[in-house]
């Protein structure tokens, strides 16, 4: 049900094979370890609790949240005898959020029956966070884009960067912020990484890392050039819907082919905080569109 995958010496990545590529990972020291993000579905928590506690021999001490997201913090009640970490942003978002869209779920996906919302209890609000486990610096800090409140962890010594959302195989913008997303992206291609585990997808290697970057930029490029375009148009979203995501230099296929779909929320999203207001269709079925969330609510 989950990829595992050693990246370093006692730093572990662990990837979704049922929901959008989700990433999570672990950085184990000799008397404890720090869960960084948890999966999607509790089956998926439970197999990294379980790999990490009974087949490495050490308790989660921590469990590290890039963002509010319920396919990266859900899982939190799953370890509860670890302090969780993440922004004040994050705490105040899963408290406001999480516990009505958690009743949500419960009603389509029984697995989720006895889930719980569990906020961090340590959160920083700017700067940096430094913890040691072992041998290990985990650096703590803010980059958003993704979403307003998504924090990176730099595992100082392998030069591994787990980056939450703020690096995806296709960029998605619809929870944050554009401009916010490129200052990130490029202050990842500035620090001379080994890897990056990203929030979905496949882990980057050191060569390919100034490639990956530049090709993230570009689409972002790629598409506020096409939501410019649509905005002197009587009704934009008619030409926006025309955009696919290879013609913004994506395929199709990334993010276990949810790539298109969520091209086309970026587009809506990014015309809204261009202009202030949703781009008006000459159909009907567009004129009420609301804002969508890839990963406020896991699935079936």
């Amino acid at each position: 049900m989950i990829q595992r995958e050693r990246i370093a010496e006692n730093v572990y990545s662990f990837q979704s094979e049922v929901y959008a590529q989700v990433t999570a990972g672990a950085v184990i020291g000799p008397n404890w370890a720090v869960v960084i993000d948890t999966l999607a579905l509790p089956e998926e928590t439970l197999s990294i609790r379980d790999f990490i506690e009974q087949e490495l021999g050490v308790p989660v001490r921590y469990v590290i949240n890039t963002h509010y997201h319920a396919d990266h913090a859900w899982g939190n009640y799953y370890f509860p005898g670890a302090t969780v970490i993440g922004s004040e942003l994050c705490r105040k978002l899963l408290e406001e959020r999480g516990t009505s869209s958690l009743e949500n779920v419960r009603k389509q996906n029984l697995a989720f029956r006895n889930a719980k919302i569990v906020p961090p209890h340590l959160s920083f609000e700017s700067g940096n966070l430094s913890l040691r486990i072992g041998k290990k610096t985990l650096n703590l800090s803010m980059l958003p884009g993704h979403s307003h409140d998504n924090v990176a962890i730099l595992v100082e010594e392998d030069r591994v960067l787990f980056s939450g959302d703020a690096c995806m195989p296709l960029p998605y913008i619809v929870d944050g912020d554009m401009d916010d997303l490129v200052a990130s992206l490029k202050k990842v291609g500035k620090l001379g990484l080994e890897n990056i585990v990203q929030g979905h997808g496949d882990i980057i290697l050191r060569g390919e890392i100034e490639g990956y970057i530049k090709d993230n930029l570009n689409y972002l490029s790629a598409i506020r050039k096409a939501v410019r375009k649509s905005s002197k148009r009587k009704y934009p979203m008619d030409l926006l819907e025309e955009v696919d995501v290879e013609s913004c230099g994506k395929s199709r296929v990334l993010i276990g082919g949810l790539a298109e779909e969520l091209h086309h929320r970026n587009l809506r999203a990014l015309y809204h905080q261009m202009y202030g207001e949703y781009p008006k269709a000459s159909e009907d079925e567009y004129d009420d569109y609301e804002e969508e969330e890839f990963d406020d609510e896991v699935e079936d």
